[in-house]
């Protein structure tokens, strides 16, 4: 049993991680950032819902670079081989859902 109040956490570093649960392969983390990410391809799918803040995710497709801007609430799903770059406009705690040990 574990309780989690996402809107409190706050990490020692951006992109610092707690980590919720780890159930057959597949990780879910509380991120909480003020920094940008690195351009990155996961070697699996994965799910980025925005708790608190807003994130603009660059990602690039066919080739293309575009970006869309996440609130709370929205879902990102990165399929395998999507090139994506999560940057928050100020403070941000996201949930991500991937492959354990995925980067």
């Amino acid at each position: 049993m574990k309780v989690i109040r996402g809107r409190e956490f706050v990490a020692d570093r951006a992109w610092g991680a707690e980590g919720i649960a780890s159930m057959n392969g597949i990780s879910t983390r509380l991120h909480w950032t003020d920094q940008p990410y690195k351009w990155h391809v996961n070697d699996g799918e994965e799910v980025f819902v925005v708790l608190d803040g807003k994130v603009e995710m660059f990602f690039r497709e066919n080739g293309e670079e575009a970006s869309v801007t996440l609130g709370v609430g929205d879902i990102f799903y990165a399929s395998v081989g999507t090139e994506h770059m999560a940057h928050p406009v100020g403070e941000a705690r996201i949930l991500v859902v991937e492959k354990e040990g995925s980067v």
